[in-house]
């Protein structure tokens, strides 16, 4: 499954909307977008994993840096609907609330 990423901005929110499976091979696309609309962002980033069944190491490090990034330029990143099993996974790593799910 191919990773899609559309990113909106709207009235001072933006969100970042990811569909595919999030791994090692398009990690960068992920990071790109994401510190893309992290700098084009107000105070608050969202990236919502609504439509990601699956997410490796790779993907959840990128989330895991965009955070503190966030967090360093007094901002906040938050990660909405992952799925079940990611969110079991983001869980289980301890990173839930780094990453305000």
């Amino acid at each position: 499954m191919s990773l899609s990423i559309q990113t909106i901005a709207d009235a001072g929110a933006t969100k970042v909307l990811v569909a595919g499976e999030v791994d090692v091979s398009n990690a960068d696309k992920l990071r790109e977008a994401v510190d893309a609309a992290l700098a084009a962002a107000g105070g608050e980033l969202t990236v919502d994993l609504a439509e990601v069944p699956y997410i490796d190491s790779t993907g959840i490090g990128v989330l895991v840096g965009a955070a503190h990034r966030a967090a360093d330029a007094a901002k906040k990143l938050i990660v909405a609907n992952p799925q079940k099993n990611v969110a079991r996974v983001l869980g289980l790593l301890g990173v839930a609330g780094d990453l305000n799910i």
